[in-house]
């Protein structure tokens, strides 16, 4: 049986609250509207503009898809992202009966033909609703088709694009109200999951809506849960909490490209299905890969944040951000598609303040407004990591919101609260030194002064001959950054947006300062900078182990080194170094494939070497019935990288190293820090060509006579104290490469 419905243009004295029911039934299945929906779509019908500002998984979608069905005309859909319009228009379609030119979208992935099929069905009156990238409305051919028919209004779907405070700043968006002047006017609706008031502020002047009903959602999402963990060993963090929740779908941000594929990489290495998901695969690609993780053939979709993915699945269980994003705003977008359905959702995200310096650092090219503009964000998005604050009431008083609960007992911070002190006096001290002050400052100055930091901009403006410069000695300006974010979150303190963060007192922050009141603080969070470099790490290079393994194994294990270094004549530390010994101690690999992921061992070593070492593991764990960590045994992905392969086939072709550093936009350190990573991994290579224009034969001799005869590690600072001052750390460095290549690989 067809359920499909016909469509019927309907005038707008007959579009009654029955008629919208009755619709809302008939095409999307709902007995009932959510929230202010129904009034979203009453105000829009009777030709108002309207801002609506609904967290993801609101139902913003259907306040304009609803009005566009019914009303006469075509509705013109502004949206920025492609995967978006092919979700939503093969949406669309399939409530619809045997009209598929019902909804369509305009963009740069149309060929010929199908642009032809869009413009005959919108010339048609067919087409209910249209989809536009902003990049497709500007274009004259665009404009002059759109001008021949009639619209019904237009929606400006991510409207928060069209700030410059907000987290995906879009500057064709600002285009926006000029062309809708050159093809005709009719109502707006604008839409976006996450504005602060001044993104809102932003939005209303730029489109010429200052009249616009604002209809203005919750941003309490109560079944989200919120946590922030340190960077290290993210790997492994990330694929052990995956196989915790197997078989939920999930999410995970990261700021590039590559970041994506390599870590997408590393989780189908590790026995999770997952793909890649970014603006650098092309369209064919993306729309594939969407599509199988909609149809749930994988578990996990590896995604860039500056692409947006636009995928509308209600039941993904988990986001979980790699880095941390550049703004709450995009933050709370993105772990907004968790638990869209309303059932569970977890938002974890990885920080370190080295990522924050990262992102200052890409600003820096930038014009100064704009990074301005960028450095607040990223401030906000400090003290949101590190605050020990409950998350949700953060988050929401950075919306405008107030949160009237103590606990939400759904994040880390509330689970895990830290120990409190009254604060009344410490904030009091906060607000006599904004007072005291002709200027206002931003919050880092504040604290700066109050801590007693004595640097060029204090001195500068004499602050730091104030009295309540370094007030209490043992309280440095992290201690009072905390005071005054908890500050702003109790609304005794105010963040000047427009000002650029410039911090005053609230009339409530006066109130409190003649007559205080108790008030229990905690001391922000302190994260260990410890990191694993944005890089996977590859078998041959990987961090050190804090050496806390089975020392009773161990101990066998370096007996079995020494006995085959005997018996081969070649040092131990070429047959695996300490850090792999341990590592194999915590890890009880049984296998070589198991033993490829313990730190130091390439395929190359483990194939040569680590039959021995596996038999008498596998023997061991037998007899001690010991229960081995597989849930932690990550298998790491084999060294690929462009760099790597260029750098290989380089030196098959004895191309100079100084010439393939060039090549490569690096400098010799980073060469030889791949090429001891190519070895390390277990990859022989051949540099005599090399050594021999660059280091005389004698030292060639005498150091490689060192490593073979002399050394008991590897290590360049060792060989330089034993082989006198006439050698150099770039020739031992290259006779290392040789000796390891030739004996261990």
């Amino acid at each position: 049986m067809d359920t499909k419905v016909k469509i019927f243009s309907l005038r707008y004295m007959d579009i009654t609250s029955d008629v919208l029911h009755q619709k809302l039934k008939d095409f999307f299945g709902f007995d009932s509207f959510k929230g202010d929906q129904e009034a979203i779509i009453n105000n829009l019908i009777a030709g108002k503009n309207t801002f609506v500002l609904m967290p993801t998984g609101g139902g913003k979608s259907l306040c304009y898809q609803l009005p566009a069905l019914l009303m006469e005309g075509t509705a013109v859909i502004i949206s920025p992202l492609i995967a978006l319009m092919k979700n939503q228009v093969d949406a669309i379609r399939g409530f619809v009966a045997h009209e598929e030119g019902i909804a369509h979208f305009l963009n740069s992935s149309l060929n010929k033909t199908q642009l032809q099929e869009v413009k005959d069905d919108l010339l048609s009156g067919m087409t209910k609703l249209l989809y536009v990238a902003p990049e497709s409305l500007t274009k004259e051919e665009n404009i002059a088709l759109l001008r021949q028919i009639k619209i019904s209004f237009y929606a400006v779907d991510e409207a928060h694009c069209i700030s410059e405070w907000g987290h995906d700043f879009r500057p064709e968006y600002r285009r926006i109200q000029p062309i809708v002047k050159e093809i005709g006017i009719a109502p707006i609706i604008a839409l976006t999951a996450t504005a602060t008031p001044k993104v809102q502020q932003d939005i209303q002047k730029n489109l010429g809506m200052g009249d616009a009903k604002v209809f203005k959602a919750s941003f309490n999402r109560e079944n989200l849960y919120y946590e922030v963990r340190p960077k290290a060993n993210r790997e492994k963090e990330i694929i052990k909490f995956i196989k915790n929740n197997s078989g939920k779908s999930g999410i995970i941000y990261c700021l590039s490209r590559k970041k994506v594929e390599e870590l997408s990489e590393l989780l189908n290495v590790n026995g999770i299905k997952s793909l890649p998901y970014h603006a650098g695969l092309d369209a064919a690609t993306r729309a594939a890969n969407q599509d199988k993780f909609l149809m749930e053939e994988i578990d996990v979709i590896v995604a860039t944040i500056a692409f947006g993915m636009g995928i509308d699945k209600p039941d993904v269980r988990f986001v979980i951000h790699y880095n941390f994003p550049k703004s709450l705003e995009g933050y709370y977008q993105e772990t907004g598609r968790a638990g869209r359905d309303g059932g569970e959702g977890q938002c974890i995200a990885f920080y370190s303040y080295k990522d924050i310096q990262k992102l200052e650092k890409f600003m820096q090219s930038k014009p100064l407004a704009e990074q301005e503009i960028g450095r607040q964000l990223l401030n906000d998005t400090v003290a949101y990591a590190e605050s020990n604050a409950c998350r949700r009431k953060s988050l929401l008083n950075y919306f405008g919101e107030t949160y009237l609960q103590e606990n939400c007992g759904n994040c880390d911070n509330c689970l895990h609260p830290k120990a409190q002190f009254e604060g009344k006096e410490f904030m009091c001290t906060v607000i006599e030194l904004i007072t005291s002050m002709k200027e206002n400052f931003k919050a880092e100055h504040l604290a700066n002064i109050l801590g007693g930091v004595s640097n060029s901009i204090i001195k500068s403006y004499n602050h730091h001959k104030l009295e309540l410069f370094g007030i209490i000695p043992n309280k440095g300006a992290d201690f009072w950054l905390a005071i005054i974010r908890q500050g702003l979150i109790l609304q005794l303190l105010h963040k000047e947006v427009e000002k650029y963060g410039l911090i005053t007192v609230t009339q409530k922050g006066l109130e409190f300062y003649e007559k205080p009141w108790s008030i229990m603080l905690t001391e922000d969070r302190k994260f260990d900078d410890s990191d694993d470099d944005d890089e996977i790490q590859s078998a041959g290079n990987q961090k050190h182990h804090s050496g806390a393994g089975d020392e009773a194994l161990l101990s066998m294990l370096k007996d079995i080194r020494q006995s085959l270094s005997k018996r081969l004549n070649i040092p131990p530390f070429v047959i695996f170094q300490d850090p792999s010994l341990e590592d194999m101690s915590i890890m009880y690999p049984t296998t070589i494939e198991e033993l490829k992921a313990c730190q130091g061992v390439g395929e190359g070593k483990a194939k040569k070497f680590g039959n021995e070492f596996i038999r008498l593991i596998a023997k061991y764990v037998e007899e001690n019935d010991i229960v081995r960590p597989t849930d932690f045994l990550v298998k790491t992905v084999p060294v690929k990288s462009s760099n790597k392969i260029s750098i290989i086939k380089s030196i098959d072709r004895r191309t100079p190293l100084d010439e393939i550093a060039d090549s490569l936009n690096i400098d010799m350190e980073q060469l030889y820090d791949e090429i001891e990573s190519i070895v390390n991994s277990g990859t022989k290579i051949n540099i005599d060509y090399y050594i021999r224009q660059v280091v005389d034969d004698d030292k060639v001799g005498d150091i490689y006579e060192y490593f073979k005869e002399e050394a008991v590690s590897d290590s360049v600072n060792e060989a330089l104290k034993a082989l006198g001052p006439d050698y150099t750390e770039e020739e031992v460095r290259l006779i290392r490469i040789k000796f390891l290549s030739e004996v261990g690989n």
